[in-house]
């Protein structure tokens, strides 16, 4: 939760109700972008079903957002029950932003909401060509192996602690905040 994000970005947590700004984010995905998602070509309707599920349990998402945009994003989501203590994670990041420490930013705080779930391991998948989710994984110490055509990185996250929990309400409650201000301010400076 220190790198230096582009454009004056910021990464929080999704709130209830923003569903429809992850699927427009999903949407605006170049078709590499959107392949390289979704490991395949996917339909416009099965990429606003998957969008709507974002608010169900077991799944957290957080974004990287641009002047109140939604640029980016890292889909933390259990796998199988809701409690399991393994999930895994799926990002997408429009473009412009990639390349940028983006994607480091997410999975930091991909980790962090991981580890306080219970999350023992947290997976992530991807095509052989991406070579930065493979840098990315590797950053993360990773465990890489290939799997069935797809390469599968596995991190352990460490036990959630007092101190980690504490951490993760913290930033949270600063992104809430930030989030009403820029509310806020869009709608005082609003075009007439």
């Amino acid at each position: 939760m220190h790198e230096l994000l582009p454009d004056g970005g910021i990464v929080r947590k999704l709130w209830v109700g923003e569903a429809d700004a992850y699927r427009e984010h999903l949407l605006r995905l170049d078709p590499e972008s959107r392949h390289r998602r979704f490991s395949g070509a996917i339909s416009d309707e099965i990429v606003a079903r998957h969008a709507a599920t974002i608010s169900a349990v077991g799944v957290v998402v957080h974004g990287f957002f641009v002047d109140g945009v939604l640029r980016g994003a890292a889909e933390l989501r259990h796998i199988g029950s809701p409690f399991a203590t393994e999930a895994e994670a799926a990002f997408s990041i429009e473009q412009p932003w990639q390349s940028h420490g983006v994607g480091t930013e997410l999975l930091e705080r991909t980790l962090l909401s991981a580890r306080n779930r219970g999350i023992k391991t947290l997976q992530m998948q991807w095509l052989p060509d991406n070579r930065r989710m493979q840098q990315l994984a590797r950053k993360f110490a990773a465990e890489i192996k290939l799997d069935y055509g797809s390469v599968l990185g596995e991190v352990d996250p460490p036990r959630p602690t007092p101190l980690s929990f504490m951490r993760e309400a913290m930033v949270d409650s600063h992104n809430i905040v930030t989030a009403i201000l820029d509310a806020q301010w869009k709608w005082l400076f609003r075009p007439a």
